[in-house]
């Protein structure tokens, strides 16, 4: 078995807060001190220990990643994702703990990190090759495709203070992937760039993947993360709190802190100028209320509503109900336009049922989002209405189950050979 590429034990980060640096001192303020300093000792023998305000960024944080895998980190800002990349990236020191990197290093942390604002651009590329071991000649192969990938063709041997900061990413990025670390560090590469270049981005790390190379990806594109990413941790406050497969940390950082019945926004948080707001969310699978569905199965959502005091009628009510992802992509989207629509409201509550004769979903878990109008206007919307698990069922009425793996959404279909000539 291969040695880790990236050995990463009990690593721990602790800032103290609110330090008192001082100021500058002259010669007089030394020497007055000197003579204080028996009255200082004494005071503070008196006062006792001062308290220290300690933030740990990282806490007993372990992992191992073998050679050309991809590993994508995770959390909520300020979990700790950028200080550990700033420890593996040797820019800072660790508390304690250790971190073992075999093999040369190529970080995008922060923009232009790395180059300097006086040299050019074609400058910086050769200054940074050589500073990740490279020889001149392996740089000069690579350059033409760096000043290509960042578009800068213009303003390579402009010095790079003056470039835009998406220039500045774009360079960096580019020199990041290929100079053919073979370990690279990238922190939210994303977070700058027009939508063509972040693909690009996305691309390129990709291949760099496929290139036996391996990769450290942190960035809050949660789609990103799952298709280049093998392996995922979640940081929270500095700790590892799971790791597992792309897809399973992402399940469970999304599902952290959310509840799994019911609506989780309260009505005083969600937009809308409600005439009517929905209270509650249920969902009917085969007869049995249960927000544990089956593929194939009828299936009915009940959406509880209320008016507001002093409503006479919601009329020309429309509903949007959509079944996502966790990562929050429409999947199919059932709505009143598209089907008899909605008598007037009257009543002061009641409930709306949807009725979905096949489910179409293959197994895993979806969300739903809601949204009432009345006429153009918003009444209620509701972001994440309900959590729902669905169980492989009979869809295609063969007994045959789509695994897991092969897409959201249940199509039927069927396959027929022709015979020559009757391919029209």
């Amino acid at each position: 078995m291969p040695e880790a590429a990236i050995l990463v034990e009990r690593l721990s980060k602790v800032y103290h807060l609110g330090a008192n640096r001082g100021s500058y001192r002259t010669l007089r303020d030394s020497l007055m001190g000197l003579a204080s300093a028996p009255a200082r000792w004494v005071h503070r023998l008196r006062r006792g220990p001062e308290a220290k305000s300690s933030f740990w960024a990282l806490h007993d944080v372990s992992f191992e990643l073998s050679p050309g895998r991809v590993l994508g980190l995770i959390g909520h800002n300020g979990a700790g994702k950028s200080t550990l990349l700033k420890i593996l990236s040797r820019i800072t020191e660790p508390t304690g703990g250790r971190a073992v990197l075999r093999g040369r290093v190529g970080s995008l942390l922060e923009v232009g990190t790395g180059f300097h604002g006086e040299l050019s651009g074609r400058e910086n590329i050769y200054l940074n090759g050589a500073i990740l071991g490279m020889k001149r000649a392996e740089i000069s192969r690579q350059f033409d495709r760096i000043v290509a990938f960042a578009e800068v063709e213009a303003f390579v041997d402009t010095p790079v203070k003056h470039y835009s900061s998406g220039m500045y990413l774009r360079l960096a990025f580019a020199v990041a992937a290929h100079l053919e670390p073979e370990i690279l560090l990238v922190d939210e590469v994303l977070a700058v760039g027009d939508a063509a270049f972040q693909k690009r981005c996305l691309g390129k790390i990709g291949e760099v993947a496929q290139g036996g190379r391996t990769v450290i990806f942190v960035s809050h594109n949660l789609s990103a993360v799952e298709r280049l990413c093998d392996s995922a941790l979640l940081l929270d406050h500095g700790r590892v709190v799971f790791q597992g497969t792309a897809a399973e940390t992402i399940e469970r950082y999304l599902r952290k802190g959310q509840s799994a019945e019911g609506l989780v926004e309260s009505a005083s948080r969600r937009p809308g100028r409600g005439a009517v707001r929905f209270t509650r969310v249920r969902a009917i699978c085969d007869g049995m209320e249960s927000l544990h569905l089956t593929a194939g199965s009828r299936v009915e959502i009940l959406l509880d509503y209320a008016t507001a005091p002093g409503t006479a009628a919601v009329e020309g009510a429309r509903i949007r109900l959509a079944w996502t992802n966790l990562l929050g992509d429409t999947l199919f989207v059932c709505v009143t336009d598209a089907s008899q629509g909605l008598p007037p409201l009257t009543a002061p509550s009641g409930t709306v049922r949807i009725g979905i004769p096949r489910l179409p979903l293959n197994q895993g878990t979806y969300r739903l989002q809601a949204w009432i109008k009345s006429g153009r206007e918003i009444e209620d919307q509701v972001s994440d209405a309900a959590e729902l698990t669905v169980a492989g069922g009979d869809f295609f009425g063969n007994a045959y189950q789509m695994p897991a793996d092969s897409g959201p959404l249940l199509v039927p279909h069927s396959f027929e050979l022709l015979a020559r000539g009757d391919e029209g």
